[in-house]
Parts: C-alpha cells; sequence; structure tokens
C-alpha cells in the first residue's frame, strides 16, 4: 500500500523514487541469482575459490546492472519497453539457430509428417495469441450531463476496456520461477526430501503440469486484483460522475468489476495453461524438441512486444 500511494498520490517525485526502489530490487535479485549460478556449477570447477566466487559474482551482477541501464535508455527513447525488447533480441537472435536445428533433426527421423505439423502448430499457436492479446471486454459507462468530454479524467471513450491477458508472461515466469526453488535448495543442502520433490515438478516429470498449470492459474489472478483493485476503479468513476448502466456506484460497482474480473482471469489461465502445454503436446506428437523458440511464453514475448512496438 505504501509503495502503491507512493507512485499514484505524490506525483513525478513519487514515481521516482518508487523507480529508485525497483532498482534497488533489481540488483538484489540479480546479485542472488548470481550466487545461485555461480553455486551450481561449483561441481564442473576444479579450483572454486572464494575468489573465483567473489569475481564471477560481481561479474554477472554488473552484467545485470548494464542491462537495466540499456533498457531505461530505450524506454526514454519511447520505442516501448526498454527490458521487453531486450528480451524480443534476444529471442530472435536464437530462432535462426533453433529453426535449423529442427530442419536437422526431423531429417534425421525420416519422417515426412512431423515437420509440417509442427510448423502448423507453430503457426496456429501465434495466431492464437495475437487473437487473445488483443481480445478485451468493453465495458460501457455512462457520464454525468454536466461533466464533457475532457473533464471525464478515465477515458474520452465511453466504456472501460479489459484486457484477457493484462498481465502478458508475468503469472509464467512466476510459476517457473517457484517451480524451479526446490530443486535449487535441493542442489545447495542435499536434502533428499527436496529432491524427491523437483524430480516429479521438473519439466518432463509426472506432475509438472498439472502443478504447473495450477501456479499459473493462480499467479494470474492474484497479479490480475494487484494491478487493478475494483474498489479504486468504482470510487474513480464516482469522482468523475461516470457510472456502468444498471450498476448501482459505490460498492455494488466493485462487486460487478470483481466479478468481470474473475471471469477475465478465468480465461486468461486458461489461455496460458494452454500455452504451457501446448508445447509439450506438440513435442510429444511430433518427436521434435530442438526448436526452442517454440516455447508458447517466448512467442507470447514475441508478439506482445511486436504489437506494442508497432502501435507506438
Amino acid at each position: 500500500p505504501s509503495l502503491k500511494k507512493l507512485q499514484k498520490e505524490e506525483g513525478e517525485a513519487g514515481r521516482r523514487k518508487y523507480m529508485l526502489y525497483q532498482r534497488y530490487g533489481a540488483v538484489a535479485f540479480a546479485l542472488a541469482q548470481a550466487v545461485g549460478q555461480t553455486l551450481y556449477v561449483r561441481p564442473f570447477v576444479y579450483d572454486f575459490t572464494p575468489t573465483f566466487l567473489v569475481s564471477n559474482v560481481l561479474a554477472l551482477t554488473c552484467g545485470s546492472i548494464i542491462l537495466m541501464y540499456i533498457g531505461e535508455r530505450i524506454s526514454d527513447l519511447k520505442l516501448g519497453n526498454g527490458t521487453s525488447l531486450l528480451i524480443f533480441t534476444n529471442i530472435v537472435s536464437a530462432l535462426p539457430t533453433s529453426v535449423g536445428a529442427t530442419l536437422q533433426q526431423a531429417s534425421e527421423q525420416e519422417t515426412s509428417g512431423a515437420l509440417p505439423v509442427f510448423f502448423a502448430s507453430f503457426l496456429t499457436l501465434t495466431m492464437g495469441i495475437v487473437y487473445v492479446q488483443e481480445a478485451e471486454r468493453k465495458i460501457p459507462i455512462n457520464y454525468a450531463s454536466r461533466y464533457s468530454a475532457s473533464d471525464r479524467g478515465l477515458d474520452s471513450s465511453s466504456y472501460l476496456p479489459f484486457k484477457v491477458n493484462s498481465n502478458g508472461v508475468m503469472p509464467v515466469i512466476f510459476a517457473t520461477s517457484l517451480l524451479a526453488v526446490p530443486s535449487s535448495i535441493a542442489r545447495l543442502t542435499g536434502f533428499q526430501a527436496l529432491n524427491s520433490l523437483s524430480n516429479v515438478i521438473v519439466p518432463g516429470g509426472p506432475l509438472y503440469l498439472p502443478v504447473n498449470v495450477g501456479l499459473i492459474a493462480f499467479f494470474n489472478y492474484f497479479y490480475t486484483f494487484l494491478q487493478l483493485d475494483p474498489k479504486d476503479v468504482s470510487d474513480q468513476l464516482k469522482r468523475q460522475g461516470a457510472s456502468i448502466p444498471s450498476v448501482r456506484p459505490g460498492k455494488a460497482t466493485s462487486e460487478y468489476i470483481t466479478g468481470i474480473l474473475s471471469r477475465m482471469s478465468l480465461l486468461g489461465s486458461v489461455f496460458l495453461g494452454t500455452l504451457a502445454v501446448a508445447p509439450a503436446l506438440v513435442e510429444g506428437f511430433t518427436n521434435l524438441n530442438a526448436f526452442r523458440g517454440f516455447g508458447g511464453t517466448s512467442i507470447l514475448i514475441l508478439v506482445g512486444v511486436a504489437t506494442d512496438t508497432a502501435r507506438r
């Protein structure tokens, strides 16, 4: 709540302070991940010393800070979200190699039908992502006659747009990161129970898909209401002299918006769950798994960044 107040109620100074806190958090996460990555390669390093640990952690952390700086400068140029564009570039740069590896794998298997099915699935998934990313629920709103169009505050249009997938890939990233926690702790501690748990929830494990889809649904619902508070929207509509037809202002409007967001969250969860499951199903059917760019999350990032950049 304090960060929310800082961002919304304290003007430009508050937003700058909020961005500063974001930078501190990003550096802390980068440092923690650098330590984890360095400790992960410890069994493969012959002379693993404290000097090796510190030097590699500093190098990885400084690299993350440089990338964060480049991303912010790209954002300042109004070309789009800088961090998203960097991720977009990284995914695109790997596509030629991935396509070549897939073609080679298909030729080695000598199966004529697998490759068309694979790329047809890729095209279908891409078209589905574009459709869902652009889909939105428009809730009509009425304004009191004493308010002119320039005073509406929320928007000059006569509806509230709620996207089906307003959270992007964040729920998928959260779910994937949480699934990786048991295996990471097991490697560091050698705890057998965690090792057994990680074996059943890693990609390819018996519980990976159901647990992953369940976590995606949870994080999608949680993140939806974290980004958009129905009570805030209701209060803002009331302050601007606006109302939803056949819905009383205040608590009734808040409950109505909550119901809409809950149903939209369910649709978004089904969409993201399909993205998580589709690559595994297609790879299992075609026996082609070399095309790393085919991952649903990667395609969602590519489509999202491309459409956002095109709008700008």
